[in-house]
């Protein structure tokens, strides 16, 4: 069986999920398996539960009766049936990478195009070489736009996942220092991202700029297809400003606040702004979508607690976005702590980021430093410095933090949101 031959059964779906437990009727199981478990055993189960049909990749599970489908790989034919799937459609994809800022511009790019359109977007961190097929696959005939976030970790990985979402515009919010390790350096990254432009131009399609990015600027020089931001003769030029803790865009005098932290969301909203605008979005509407965009997900996020204004910046950190979080906090009026977790995926820098950061904290003033994970007590030798969260946990408990301002920021994996509650 291939994706054509099974297409037309895919059309009939409500879903494709690969979670047992999410099944729904009519829905289109793929059984992953792993080294510890068969998922393929769950496929008659499945079928009980409403499934329109399951992927299995064990000869000995197949009964097409049921519509229980062997494949030798259930990744590749997910893969092929987006890919199928892809090439049926015929609305605008828009594909975003970077190192920082992405699920947030994407956020923001599916608030703003959903003023006009109905918008399919990459739902939580969908955005790897699973993820992006069920994006993919989740677009109906009902959706006239999609908004395919892709990440990475190393290179050819952005390349793989333009073959499967195909996108006809693109952009990268930025090139930081994230996952050295997997990339080679921030070179690595530069070269990774960039596979994104290379889809782009060698299929003629449409490359978002900002024009006060020079790598930017340089990876698409010569160009023609471009929509572009940033500069005073580019297709759209925004102002800054900020109100209270909260950034904000100028368009031809009309103002957007937004809900968000830190100038360095200033670029995302830009870019957000810029699509809304090519695609006839008038800027009333724009601004109606920013100001009613509220981040649910530690990314940017204020959240007040008492008489205490706590910055979540839980989801992931990389020495870019960690350095941008702590300028942007000392600007904070009133007593300040900052709770910053290790940075993961650094490799043979590990050490000399976390120094980086940790000297740039000493140097700015704050009230208290607090730190959470191996590097960051490599490199700090206080009694404020702990292993884990859950040594943190154990010492908030004991110890009630009085600043007025209170920023958590770290990579996902130290979860540094389980404090929050004892803050």
């Amino acid at each position: 069986m291939n994706a054509e031959q099974f297409y037309p059964l895919f059309l009939q779906s409500r879903n494709v999920v690969i979670d047992s437990r999410k099944i729904e009727q009519n829905d289109i199981f793929f059984a992953f398996s792993g080294e510890t478990f068969n998922a393929a055993t769950l496929a008659e189960e499945a079928v009980m539960k409403g499934a329109l049909a399951v992927i299995v990749e064990q000869p000995d599970y197949e009964n097409r009766e049921k519509h229980i489908f062997y494949v030798p790989s259930t990744l590749q034919f997910l893969q092929e049936l987006a890919i199928y799937h892809r090439k049926m459609l015929k609305i605008p994809v828009i594909g975003l990478t970077g190192s920082n800022g992405k699920t947030t511009t994407k956020e923001i790019i599916h608030a703003v195009l959903s003023e006009k359109f109905n918008v399919q977007y990459t739902k939580g961190n969908l955005n790897n070489h699973i993820g992006v097929p069920l994006t993919i696959l989740s677009i109906r005939p009902e959706h006239e736009m999609a908004v395919v976030e892709m990440g990475a970790n190393h290179q050819k990985e952005i390349e793989l996942l333009c073959s499967l979402s195909m996108p006809d515009f693109g952009y990268i919010t930025n090139f930081g220092k994230a996952h050295l390790e997997g990339f080679g350096g921030v070179e690595g990254v530069i070269k990774g991202k960039s596979e994104l432009y290379d889809y782009l131009k060698n299929n003629g399609r449409t490359i978002l700029v900002n024009e006060n990015d020079p790598i930017q600027v340089e990876k698409t020089v010569g160009y023609s297809q471009k929509i572009t931001f940033g500069k005073p003769d580019s297709d759209y030029q925004f102002d800054l400003f900020s109100e209270e803790h909260f950034v904000g865009l100028m368009y031809k005098g009309e103002k957007a606040v937004s809900k968000l932290t830190g100038e360095y969301n200033f670029t995302n909203l830009c870019a957000a702004a810029s699509l809304g605008l090519y695609f006839g979005i008038g800027f009333d509407k724009i601004v109606h979508a920013i100001e009613n965009y509220t981040p649910t997900n530690m990314r940017s996020q204020i959240v007040q607690k008492g008489d205490q204004t706590l910055v979540l910046d839980t989801y992931n950190a990389n020495p870019s976005s960690m350095a941008a979080s702590l300028r942007n906090f000392i600007s904070f009026d009133g007593s300040k702590t900052i709770i910053i977790g290790d940075m993961l995926e650094l490799g043979d820098e590990t050490e000399n980021e976390h120094r980086f950061i940790l000297d740039l904290a000493l140097q700015s003033g704050f009230d208290q430093i607090i730190t959470v994970g191996k590097s960051f007590k490599n490199v700090y030798d206080s009694p404020l410095s702990f292993v884990s969260t859950q040594d943190l946990i154990e010492y908030l408990e004991d110890h009630k933090i009085t600043s007025k301002n209170i920023l958590l920021k770290g990579s996902r994996g130290i979860a540094l949101e389980k404090s929050i509650d004892f803050i």
